[in-house]
């Protein structure tokens, strides 16, 4: 592969490029949770600004085209803050709790609609992949005196932000660590992310876009990637390393011949060592479930305690706001560690129709679409890892950090159309010309 040099070319470009670049600048400030919605609403506005020129007018560089799919996720984050809104109104909040919750829906949910929004104005999915692979880079640098804190036994929290004023889900969102004892005794790095596991969330996009890149970037991005997601030592985060790039091979060649038959020989083989293969899946979902037995049982009780009071107290709009949990669960919220669980018991069965509808319908138009386009391809994973993520994390309390990917979503539906088969067609056609000619 080329040998690419990537620079920002414009405001846009430029704004996310050093918004990625500088993520360990903005950690050390303990503004990283501030920066993405800032960022985020700012281009926000220049993206009206630009839809105002170009109805009035004016010839913008490259038109501005918002995508049926785009639309998709604006209407179900607005559908999120109208069931936030009727969830206060039924169990009578108050106005400065719906006034706080609306703040929060601004900094969480509506940046799932903001940022594919931007992803409309004319920004290259080049120039992200290769900013992210430069945060790969600076971890692999940074690593090594992370790895000598902890053998020196240096303090594990160094500080947190005073920028800690502007309210946040919690203080792990501002704070600066080093190095994080796990209870059993292990260690864990949290890198810029608020917990370990979050770490490996951003790494398997990071990785999804590593796989995007030219030979020198690709080994810098995948093996920071990997790093990252080693040292934080997140289950989900190792399923999807293994898992994704052989789904994505398989998904975005559906309609090829060597695919089909690859699947029907893998199906068959399934079929003749199923017995094998059940005692080895549940050989290792036991062993999955044993790595961190605690962790697995905090998180089924709080989805279990989520989904019984969703269905007796607020099934259609939800509890409106985030409860602590009881001793049973470490007072943990109730619905964390799960957004499906969580959407359900703060938004009832709007806010949990209104994500699904987004995800199944991305998922779907970018599944046709990867069929001939790599940029759709790249959309289609970021989906699958989402959808994974469903279920070990809250989406929107971490859409501050996966911001990017939410811009190549939003890229990828901009793809147009092109029919699997029409290359089979033009070639066919003109073998015929051929034969007619001779």
């Amino acid at each position: 592969m080329e040998k690419k040099t990537i620079h920002p070319e414009n405001f846009e470009e430029r704004v996310v490029w050093y918004s990625i670049t500088y993520t360990y600048v903005f950690y050390l400030f303990g503004a990283l949770y501030i920066v993405a919605p800032v960022i985020g609403w700012i281009m926000f506005a220049y993206l009206l600004k630009q839809l105002w020129r170009q109805n009035g007018g004016e010839k913008l560089a490259q038109p501005i085209i918002i995508p049926i799919g785009v639309w998709v996720w604006v209407v179900a984050m607005l559908a999120m803050l109208i069931a936030l809104w009727l969830g206060h109104i039924d169990w009578e909040l108050g106005t400065a709790k719906t006034v706080k919750s609306t703040v929060g829906w601004a900094k969480g949910w509506a940046l799932m609609a903001i940022f594919p929004l931007i992803g409309c104005l004319n920004i290259r999915p080049e120039v992200i992949y290769r900013a992210t692979s430069i945060v790969c880079l600076q971890t692999l640098i940074i690593f090594p005196v992370l790895l000598l804190a902890f053998l020196l036994r240096l303090p594990q929290e160094l500080y947190i932000s005073p920028l800690q004023i502007v309210g946040g889900p919690g203080p792990e969102f501002f704070k600066v660590s080093l190095y994080s004892i796990t209870p059993e005794g292990g260690v864990r790095w949290f890198l810029f992310a608020p917990w370990a596991p979050a770490v490996g969330f951003i790494a398997s996009i990071y990785m999804l876009f590593a796989l995007q890149q030219e030979k020198h970037w690709f080994w810098i991005g995948l093996i920071g990637s990997l790093l990252m997601i080693v040292i934080c030592k997140s289950r989900l985060a190792l399923v999807v390393a293994i898992v994704l790039p052989l789904t994505l091979y398989f998904m975005s060649n559906i309609f090829k011949l060597s695919v089909l038959m690859q699947g029907a020989v893998g199906s068959l083989l399934a079929g003749i060592f199923a017995p094998k293969l059940i005692e080895i899946f549940d050989s290792v979902a036991s062993g999955f479930r044993a790595a961190r037995a605690d962790s697995s049982r905090v998180r089924e009780a709080l989805g279990r305690i989520a989904v019984e009071r969703w269905q007796s107290e607020a099934p259609i709009w939800g509890h409106g706001i985030v409860e602590r949990g009881p001793h049973l669960v470490e007072y943990m919220p109730i619905g964390s560690h799960h957004s499906w669980y969580g959407l359900l018991f703060v938004k009832g069965i709007v806010g949990f129709a209104a994500l699904a509808i987004a995800v199944v319908y991305s998922f779907i138009e970018l599944l046709v679409k990867s069929q001939t386009s790599e940029t759709a391809k790249v959309g289609l994973g970021v989906i699958i890892i989402l959808f994974l993520y469903t279920f070990g994390e809250n989406l929107e309390i971490l859409s501050y950090l996966f911001w990017p990917a939410l811009i190549v979503l939003g890229i990828a539906h901009k793809e147009p159309y092109i029919s699997p088969f029409a290359e089979n067609e033009e070639r066919r056609k003109k073998e015929a010309r051929v034969l007619i000619s001779r």
